[in-house]
């Protein structure tokens, strides 16, 4: 069975629809905050600027609009893959020296969509077939899952409270709850909902400080950073090293990501607009977010969740949510704002929406019909997981360091590729419709 035999979900608003604009805000809203907790938690992580990745989220979603010609509704963000790698690359070359790591990241993501463009998807899917893709979405996704828990428990900060659990395990009911029971328009918008309930909460116990708002300027431009600035100026290369490898981990994730939004909307995105163009808006996305020194952007796992959860899967709305991301960029009071809101309320929401990602994992295994029956695809599938969700990395003195999730993608692309019985892998066919 292809993507396109698949029974259809009929949507509240279907891909190139447009809702009213009485709708379009508001659903644009809460896509925003849905992607909101991820894409400011990854600069507070790394110690980048918080309004930059705002701006650069904006911009790159904008850019993969173009390059996939409206087609793929689809929001881009900042990629929990690229964390720790980040953070070692501003130890040894700086904040300018990750940021040209970020941007090589990209590169290589433009490459590859050449490549795919000049010769096919198949010899990519041939690569990286569900046996490797799915176990390495799987790894993205529980490491998220744990970042959604210590929101959930610690806040902003390193000790457990009770008050930070009670405030998240709210707004995650009021997710629930809202997305049961409401009706009519309201079944659309049960994220947003919920994260407005658990400020109301939060606001109450004393949890929100209202002075960043009263301190905020009105306007005020976003920190950019611009490696470009120092490349005759002894700018280390060393970080390129570090980072880009972790392209091969986010393309899994990037195929995987298009399968499952394919399926959740009935539609082949991977035929049309093609896998080339999603793969390009993303290579584009991610350069231009290195270049003005924000984190690198992914098409998110969230956004499925948000999709699969609203049924709302028109580009407008995502489009929207992008627009109003660059607009906070520059509106401080707005954008300070949107910073009082709890982490705990974002937790309990990203406890929803962050399993989305290891849940669309197991969902690429099924649907791509991995026969587990085959030890080899037992081994690779293992061996991926504890690589990834145990941290194992790989040091060359000083300088180089392969972070856990690229040494588990390439360690499972490396298995597929020697051991026996590929025919096992997982079926491409139902990927490209054949």
């Amino acid at each position: 069975m292809s993507i396109e035999d698949m029974a259809p979900v009929k949507p509240v608003y279907d891909v190139s629809e447009a809702p009213p604009i009485g709708h379009w805000i508001p659903l644009s809203f809460q896509h925003l905050f849905a992607m909101f907790g991820a894409t400011v938690l990854v600069p507070i992580l790394t110690g980048l600027n918080i309004s930059v990745a705002l701006f650069t989220a904006g911009i790159g979603t904008l850019a993969f609009m173009v390059c996939t010609r409206g087609q793929v509704p689809v929001y881009l963000g900042s990629s929990f893959a690229f964390i720790a790698p980040i953070i070692a690359g501003k130890e040894i070359a700086g904040v300018e020296g990750a940021m040209l790591g970020a941007f090589t990241a990209g590169l290589v993501y433009i490459v590859v969509a050449v490549l795919i463009r000049q010769f096919g998807v198949r010899w990519l899917l041939n690569l990286i077939p569900p046996v490797v893709v799915g176990p390495v979405i799987v790894v993205i996704g529980l490491g998220l899952a744990s970042i959604a828990v210590n929101m959930a428990t610690k806040g902003a900060g390193s000790d457990y409270s009770l008050l930070n659990l009670l405030v998240a395990m709210f707004t995650l009911g009021c997710a629930v709850v809202f997305a049961l029971v409401l009706r009519g328009f309201f079944t659309v918008v049960p994220i947003l909902l919920a994260i407005v309930c658990g400020y109301v909460l939060a606001a109450i116990f004393g949890m929100v400080d209202f002075s960043k708002i009263a301190a905020a300027p009105f306007f005020a431009v976003p920190e950019f950073t611009f490696f470009v600035s120092k490349l005759g100026d002894g700018l280390s290369w060393a970080a390129v090293l570090l980072i880009a490898p972790v392209a091969i981990v986010t393309m899994c994730e990037h195929v995987g990501d298009q399968v499952v939004v394919s399926r959740v909307t009935n539609r082949n995105f991977l035929k049309e607009p093609g896998l080339h163009r999603t793969m390009f808006g993303d290579g584009i996305a991610t350069c231009m977010a290195a270049f003005f020194g924000g984190p690198p952007n992914t098409t998110y796992g969230e956004n499925i969740g948000v999709l699969a959860i609203t049924r709302v899967f028109s580009v407008y709305v995502v489009a929207g949510a992008a627009v109003l991301a660059i607009l906070l960029a520059f509106l401080g009071k707005i954008a300070a704002f949107i910073s009082t809101i709890p982490v705990p309320v974002i937790g309990g929401v990203a406890i929803a929406l962050f399993g989305a990602i290891a849940a669309s994992g197991i969902r690429t295994l099924i649907e791509g019909r991995v026969d587990f029956g085959e030890k080899r695809n037992l081994l690779i599938a293992s061996i991926i997981l504890v690589l990834g969700v145990g941290g194992a990395v790989v040091k060359v003195g000083s300088g180089w360091q392969l972070s856990s999730m690229a040494l588990a993608a390439l360690v499972g692309i490396l298995l597929h590729a020697v051991l026996p019985g590929k025919e096992t892998a997982g079926r491409t066919e139902d990927i490209l419709g054949d």
